[in-house]
């Protein structure tokens, strides 16, 4: 089943993912070669493709998991939560519809 990990910056944590990144990355490629990630990415804190020094504001992963503990177990193990970055994440299950 997929499953939405909706995570939530830190103020001011661009120095914090520039530290975490490199692992961060690792771990969403494995899951990539897995054919299991449907999409990663960052929220920009401003209207902008590349934000700068305004950095981000969290982080969208939908990704293929056998159960909602599994996804979270894997949630709670990245590096951006470790070096601090996300203040909170959620995981829910997610129901891709479209497109199909």
């Amino acid at each position: 089943m997929l499953y939405s990990i909706f995570a939530y910056d830190v103020e001011n944590s661009l120095p914090l993912r520039a530290s975490a990144r490199p692992q961060h990355i690792e771990r969403l490629k494995l899951l990539a070669e897995q054919n299991r990630l449907i999409l990663a990415g960052p929220n920009p804190a401003i209207d902008s493709d590349e934000p700068g020094e305004s950095g981000f504001s969290g982080s969208l992963i939908v990704a293929e998991f056998d159960s909602l503990a599994e996804a979270q177990n894997w949630a709670n193990a990245d590096p951006y939560l470790e070096a601090g970055v996300y203040a909170k994440v959620d995981v829910k299950p997610f129901k891709k519809v479209l497109p199909a």
